[in-house]
């Protein structure tokens, strides 16, 4: 069911970007050992720079995922709506019976 607010509430998928990032690291060092064998230094140097991007994103995946629930919680977490005073977009308004206008 859909209400509205998934941005604020959102989850990431933590254990599929982890799992995503180790797949791509692998890769790349396969990638980086490879041209560096055969040759390639441009190449070499690209899956290089790869490998340093690819394991500064699946550390900082592995942090968020160290910190537990309050972070990111868990599936047996609920969405909840946040906490306003305010009257928010996705509400429908009722129009009182004063409001309605004149009646046919």
């Amino acid at each position: 069911m859909r209400t509205g607010n998934e941005p604020i509430t959102a989850r990431s998928p933590l254990r599929l970007r982890c799992g995503l990032a180790a797949w791509g690291l692998v890769w790349a060092v396969a990638g980086t050992v490879l041209f560096a064998v055969t040759g390639h230094p441009g190449w070499a140097l690209a899956c290089g720079v790869l490998v340093a991007v690819t394991a500064v994103d699946l550390s900082l995946v592995i942090r968020h995922i160290r910190q537990g629930p309050h972070f990111q919680p868990g599936r047996d977490v609920p969405p909840y709506r946040p906490v306003s005073n305010r009257r928010d977009a996705w509400e429908r308004r009722v129009p009182r019976d004063d409001e309605r206008g004149p009646h046919p």
